[in-house]
């Protein structure tokens, strides 16, 4: 081993959906929650388990771990006593009589395409002839008068097996039987597919808690609803990194300080609730991050929180002692508030970007390479600063889609390497935490988040903005109702989570013209759809507004419904 002290490396994967339940009919609007823990949660954790001297952080948002605890009870209910389950797409595995109009089976074979063509319906010939029969029919839907049920059987069955991880792919012999058999799937050939469903989605959060507990990962939590705090105490901070930026009607979101408390609390009462312990970190939503934002974590109780390089790009540009310094002498530590505790550690966006943009299109061991070769120069131009961090911060679902075989070589030598490399070492946040005194004060974090330093995603489009001031009118019209104290018990706990599922940011992520108009028009009708439940739950007519569709989006269409490759937050 080298006597020289070795550089410390944080790969942090986030964990985050966006909450697609109706929670008045219970029903799932969109089926990306269950789809990506059959693929990339469990994929993940099993890289992990396969590899014992890697270390690593995931970062869950508390509301991803209810939708996947409400689908496995939903699973295991329609196996044990047929109760229903409220998801359009995965309650088509257990019917034995699959939809009979045209428009509902064109509607089942559209789902069956979202996924990337390349890497998840190419692959499997079976699939990709099944795909190719659907997207002739998607054009002469006339001819749907021939389909039979075995076309829709079949092509259901290869959507949900490509959806499968990698590693459930290669280790499960039921799996395997059913890629063998290639077509002509049963009613039972389906119900065996469910039961893999059922015991994945059963079992994944289990199994990240056993690695925490073994010490090998660290587990740490978002805000509640995933909002972008620093709006919700502050609409004008994004002004601090885009000064020109056009704010939305809505000048003060009402009660921020507030909801942002119910946030925090809320999502360490959740994780708690799921883990059986207090995290000691926090990636807050899109690593979005302002001195109040900081501020209230701290007064929360966290140890430890992250955010993008571009904010800290921005506030060291605005501080004289850290001013002109090269970036990597003031990348790589933790920093703190005046008089605060709280570490903050800055993501290398050039390392992280790589994994979620770039490498995909690589050779995996090129790509491995490439990577620990960076971290290595990193090393070499850290040598004096022995306690120098590196952190990797990304998405861990929406990049695997893209990489050959949901990027299991990929990742299965980035950690056998990293966690065998002589001058490098996996570890977690919470161990590279050093006493206050040796942190770098930061006198003033500019307000922003991990893309481009800024609130642009969420802020400042037209149709954000137009978002905004929708959520606002109905926080106010919450506000009356619990100030009129009309909400009994059980109405006023739904309503308080319904508020919190509005404040959530994916909703103003996919608004905008440059965004695809398919995804968009999903986006823009749950974000209604919650509002207006938001309303009926406090007993209140929802505005005419909430009638009309406000976004289009006129961007390129995904490849695979409504993935964002590689990103952070």
């Amino acid at each position: 081993m080298s006597a020289k002290p070795r550089l410390k490396v944080v790969l942090c994967w986030h964990m985050h959906q966006p909450f697609y339940r109706d929670l008045i009919s219970g029903e799932y609007q969109l089926p990306w929650t269950y789809l990506h823990a059959i693929k990339d949660y469990v994929d993940m954790v099993a890289h992990l388990e396969a590899v014992p001297d890697a270390r690593a952080v995931f970062n869950f948002a508390p509301t991803l771990l209810e939708q996947i605890a409400d689908y496995a009870e939903q699973v295991q209910g329609s196996l044990k006593d047929s109760s229903p389950i409220r998801d359009p797409l995965l309650a088509q595995l257990d019917k034995p009589v699959l939809p009979a109009s045209v428009d509902a089976r064109l509607t089942l074979i559209r789902h069956c395409l979202r996924a990337n063509r390349l890497r998840l319906i190419d692959r499997f010939p079976p699939y990709r002839r099944l795909a190719d029969m659907a997207s002739w029919l998607e054009q002469n839907p006339e001819s749907m008068l021939y389909v039979g049920e075995q076309f829709l059987a079949d092509i259901l069955v290869w959507y949900h097996l490509a959806w499968l991880g990698e590693t459930v792919r290669r280790e499960d012999a039921r799996v395997q039987r059913l890629m063998d058999k290639g077509n002509g799937y049963t009613l039972h050939d389906r119900r065996v597919l469910l039961e893999i469903i059922g015991e994945l989605l059963s079992g994944v959060i289990e199994r990240y808690r056993v690695l925490a507990e073994r010490g090998q990962i660290e587990l740490s939590v978002t805000p509640y609803a995933h909002p972008i705090i620093p709006l919700l105490l502050d609409m004008k901070s994004a002004k601090e990194a885009w000064p020109d930026v056009s704010l939305p009607l809505l000048s003060q979101y009402p009660a921020g300080a507030e909801r942002t408390r119910w946030h925090i609390q809320e999502g360490l009462n959740t994780f708690r609730r799921f883990f059986g312990f207090t995290p000691n970190g926090c990636w807050p939503s899109e690593g979005s991050i302002s001195d109040a934002t900081l501020k209230m974590l701290e007064e929360g109780g966290f140890r430890w929180v992250a955010s993008g390089e571009s904010v800290l790009g921005n506030s060291v540009a605005q501080t004289t002692e850290l001013r002109g310094l090269p970036r990597e002498q003031y990348l790589y530590r933790p920093y703190r508030r005046d008089k605060g505790q709280l570490a903050t550690f800055f993501r290398d966006d050039g390392l992280s970007d790589l994994i979620g943009f770039a490498y995909a299109s690589w050779h995996a061991d090129d790509a491995v390479s490439n990577f620990i070769h960076n971290l290595e120069n990193i090393a070499q131009a850290c040598k004096d600063r022995p306690d120098s961090v590196v952190s990797i911060v990304l998405d861990g679902e929406n990049a695997w889609e893209y990489y050959p075989e949901n990027g299991y070589y990929f990742l299965r030598a980035l950690y056998e390497r990293l966690a065998a490399h002589p001058d490098i070492e996996l570890t977690t946040f919470s161990d590279c935490l050093v006493e206050p005194e040796k942190m770098t004060i930061l006198p003033h974090v500019v307000a922003g988040s991990w893309v481009y330093g800024t609130f642009s995603t969420w802020i400042g489009d037209p149709d954000k903005n137009r978002a905004w001031d929708m959520l606002g009118d109905a926080k106010r019209a919450y506000d009356r109702a619990l100030d009129c104290g009309k909400l009994g018990e059980k109405q006023l706990v739904m309503a308080e989570r319904q508020m919190a599922i509005c404040e959530g940011s994916d909703w103003f992520w996919w608004f905008g013209d440059y965004n695809p108009a398919s995804t968009v028009s999903d986006f823009e009708r749950l974000f209604r759809l919650q509002l207006a439940n938001l309303y009926h739950l406090i007993g209140t007519e929802p505005p005419e507004y909430l009638s009309q569709v406000f976004a289009h989006g006129s961007g390129a269409p995904t490849q695979g419904g409504v993935m964002r490759q590689g990103k952070a937050g």
